[in-house]
């Protein structure tokens, strides 16, 4: 790219998109080969010798990662969690500690607690909009990583990245700052402190189901030195269709993320006030206790609605199980429309911990389609109670 100070949708379509030299190939071709030859012992060309330690399309992929989240140095891999297990791994150790939301992601919950909890890596779930109780725990324990995702899956909670990069920072912690809901179309964490952007880039970023992958950001130079070491050493690294698939879905996040968010406020606008609700958990509504927060982190509020159903677990599941237009399914971020029970679904492995998400609560992850048919939907699941 040769533009000054580009754009999110500029670089978004070009970092790291540069056309192929010979052909002139406007998009550049996939590398799947799984090893390089070599101009003699250890002569490599541009560095490349075998697949783990190096795949063009997955370097490019890292390239665009980098530029759309305003970032010097990104990894890919092949999930969110091998991402997220990749940088526990790097930097801490046994007897180090992890402060965490109490309403984390029930996988991340899970590889912590019950992957490396064994290993000797202590965790301590917090409401991460006390500051005074993050301070607290964070200062109570060998803590190395505070661990925060806002919005929050799925009870939509928006933190306040600065202010928690602060807390971190005087402990010597690292900020580590879970931004798939929000996706970097709408929220730019590393700009206001954190230290770690990572990604489920199955979501909102490869944006069309059709591909698992993860991704680590960051500025600092040595701590991408060691991520970058634990990918190789690890190898969950994310294959080259894997790569390809997860670019050509970032090159349009910017316009999809405009269409999730307006669709997802007019979806929780119409469930404001229905009876059949006892709450709309969404950041764009001016009663959300973060929506002002939101509006000073967030360029847009997102595609993610979160709902509470007064008729209790019944009610949630009976709506979850009556809609056609949104697909009940795991997972989110697609262009179409997905419907989750998290407390038996996402987050069942949180069940009776203080992470455990409310038995009435149905998670929708908003897709593109006219909205009109959207609701539409939703209008005759609760026909259905």
């Amino acid at each position: 790219m040769s533009t000054e100070n580009p754009g999110f949708n500029t670089r978004a379509i070009h970092a790291g998109q540069a056309f192929e030299p010979r052909t002139g190939a406007v998009v550049p071709p996939l590398h799947f080969s799984s090893t390089y030859a070599q101009d003699g012992i250890g002569g490599l060309r541009d560095g490349y010798e075998y697949g783990r330690g190096g795949n063009p399309t997955r370097d490019s992929l890292q390239e665009q990662l980098a530029a759309v989240e305003g970032g010097a140095h990104a990894y890919s891999f092949g999930s969110g969690l091998a991402a997220e297990d990749s940088l526990i791994r790097a930097v801490a150790r046994p007897g180090d500690h992890i402060v965490l939301g109490n309403d984390a992601y029930g996988g991340t919950y899970r590889l912590i607690s019950r992957v490396l909890g064994p290993w000797g890596i202590g965790n301590t779930p917090v409401d991460m909009s006390d500051h005074d109780a993050v301070r607290a725990a964070v200062a109570a324990n060998q803590t190395r990583l505070l661990w925060v995702e806002t919005p929050s899956n799925p009870l939509m909670k928006i933190s306040d990245i600065a202010a928690l990069a602060e807390i971190a920072h005087e402990a010597g912690a690292l900020l580590v700052v879970d931004n798939t809901f929000a996706s970097p179309a709408l929220q730019q964490p590393l700009s206001l402190g954190a230290d770690v952007v990572v990604h489920s880039t199955t979501k909102y970023i490869g944006g069309h189901s059709d591909v698992v992958g993860g991704a680590i950001v960051v500025n600092d130079a040595e701590l991408a030195e060691k991520i970058g070491f634990v990918q190789f050493a690890v190898g969950a690294v994310s294959g080259p269709m894997d790569a390809f698939l997860t670019t050509r879905g970032l090159k349009t996040l910017g316009v999809r993320m405009a269409k999730h968010s307006a669709n997802a406020q007019a979806v929780a606008e119409w469930l404001t006030g229905r009876p059949e609700v006892e709450k709309v958990l969404y950041p764009g509504l001016p009663e959300h206790p973060g929506h002002e927060l939101a509006k000073s982190q967030m360029s847009g509020f997102g595609g993610m609605v979160s709902v509470q159903f007064a008729g209790g677990e019944a009610a949630a599941r009976k709506i979850a199980e009556s809609t056609t237009v949104f697909t009940l399914a795991e997972s989110l971020g697609g262009i179409e429309s997905l419907v989750n029970y998290p407390s038996e679904m996402t987050h069942a492995s949180v069940k009776g911990t203080e992470l455990a998400v409310p038995v009435n609560l149905l998670r929708f992850s908003v897709g593109i389609e006219d909205v009109e048919d959207i609701i539409a939907d939703l209008e005759q699941a609760f026909a259905a109670l």
